[in-house]
């Protein structure tokens, strides 16, 4: 018999047998039921529970009992939101983002790349009307399907974008820093106010689950008092940097700090729940070179605090890439690795176990921090609750970034108001 009749027999009686398994299977079923056997419980089936499905724990009390399963809101009710600029950031890990969202969708893009636009709208199914260039933005008022934008520009076109989004009628999500300078940002917030939007910087590190933790262990005072907190974002670049925006103080509104050690000052001010009364800091970029003719390479600074508490921090552009953080408290040491990044962040604190010394993780649920922003405004243009992360927060940031510069530019410590 040739081998492709065996072959047509073979799948004809597997297939026979299969239907005589699944037949088998249902009759077994309701004979179990017949018999009085116990059906489905809770634990297997769940309930509604204001319009969500839960279900009851099922591991032992020595296992954590997992996650809830997503609820979703159904995609005409999530937030709509342009996405003005789509550089590397956006297309590496906001719209990525955005895909993962249960609360919010994008329904526009805005480039000043045609061809850019048009590959990404069709990747994304956002269709060519609600497309738009830098000109032509101000239309984005007549779209419904836009009820806030995300700005991802460089850091000196946020303003102009911020406050033709706030005239048009939408709410602002905006990335860090918020602008080039305070004055700026007090702006943007009074803009926004005037026309009745939100206003949210994207702090995406305090919608971060680890960071989340460690503001709850100082919050309860789960081991003492914060004696000494230090952090640390540093990186390198390109040797043909000087093209990029970054190192245009114009454009971004200074080097490292802005950009990269922000996330240590914002952190600090968030986790410890204090803001800082002074500064101190020093500034260094290697003589001679190009990259760092207008901006600086390195920035160290000391932030102290109300309780006696100095955070000391330090951002460069010229290390290799590393992102850590420590709190040392009375009854424990917090470390940090990967403190700052995109994703793999560790959570490992140090203290005494009996007569040793411990060094437990703490091993939480991976989350996407950009989705984790994004669900969390859209959540509140929903329900109308003001942002934890709102633009007076952004303003701060930049008083304290600017009484920085003032410092490592005196040599002298320089109080905050």
């Amino acid at each position: 018999m040739p081998s492709s009749m065996n072959s047509a027999l073979h799948r004809r009686a597997m297939l026979k047998l299969g239907a005589s398994t699944t037949t088998g299977l249902v009759l077994s079923a309701g004979a179990a039921a017949a018999q009085g056997l116990p059906g489905p419980t809770p634990v297997d089936t769940g309930k509604v529970q204001d319009g969500k499905v839960v279900f009851p724990p099922w591991r032992g009390e020595a296992d954590s009992p997992g996650s809830p399963p997503p609820a979703p809101l159904p995609p005409e009710q999530r937030v709509g939101f342009a996405v003005v600029g789509l550089g590397r950031l956006s297309l590496e890990e906001l719209l990525p983002a955005f895909a993962e969202s249960g609360q919010a969708r994008v329904t526009a893009l805005v480039s000043g790349s045609p061809e850019k636009m048009a590959a990404v709208a069709r990747q994304y199914g956002i269709p060519p009307g609600s497309c738009y260039s830098y000109a032509d933005f101000d239309r984005v008022r007549e779209n419904p399907q836009v009820q806030a934008v995300y700005v991802v520009l460089p850091n000196a076109m946020h303003r102009e974008y911020v406050e033709r989004a706030a005239a048009a009628g939408k709410h602002v999500l905006c990335e860090k820093p918020l602008a080039t300078s305070a004055a700026d940002a007090r702006a943007m917030v009074d803009a926004c106010a005037k026309a009745g939007v939100r206003l949210m910087v994207a702090y995406r590190i305090q919608y971060q689950p680890h960071h989340l933790r460690v503001r709850q262990f100082v919050k309860d005072g789960t081991f003492g008092r914060i004696v000494a907190f230090t952090a640390g974002n540093v990186q390198t670049v390109a040797a043909d940097a000087t093209r990029q925006w970054r190192h245009k103080r114009a454009q971004a509104g200074g080097g490292a700090l802005p950009d990269i050690g922000l996330y240590c000052l914002n952190t600090a001010r968030f986790v410890t729940g204090q803001e800082p009364v002074e500064v101190f800091a020093h500034t260094y970029s290697p003589p001679g070179d190009p990259r760092y003719a207008d901006v600086e390479e390195t920035v160290n600074f000391m932030l102290r605090f109300p309780s006696g508490l100095v955070a000391q921090c330090v951002s460069s552009y010229g290390a290799r890439e590393d992102k850590w953080q420590r709190l040392q408290m009375e009854k424990a040491t917090i470390d940090m690795p990967n403190a700052y990044d995109y994703r793999g962040q560790r959570l490992i604190i140090g203290q005494r176990q009996g007569d040793d010394k411990a060094n437990n993780e703490v091993v939480l649920p991976p989350k996407n921090q950009f989705t984790a922003e994004i669900d969390h405004f859209a959540q509140c243009l929903r329900t109308g609750q003001a942002p934890r992360t709102p633009g007076e927060e952004g303003v701060r940031d930049h008083v304290i970034m600017e009484a920085i510069y003032r410092s490592a530019a005196s040599g002298q410590a320089v109080k905050l108001g």
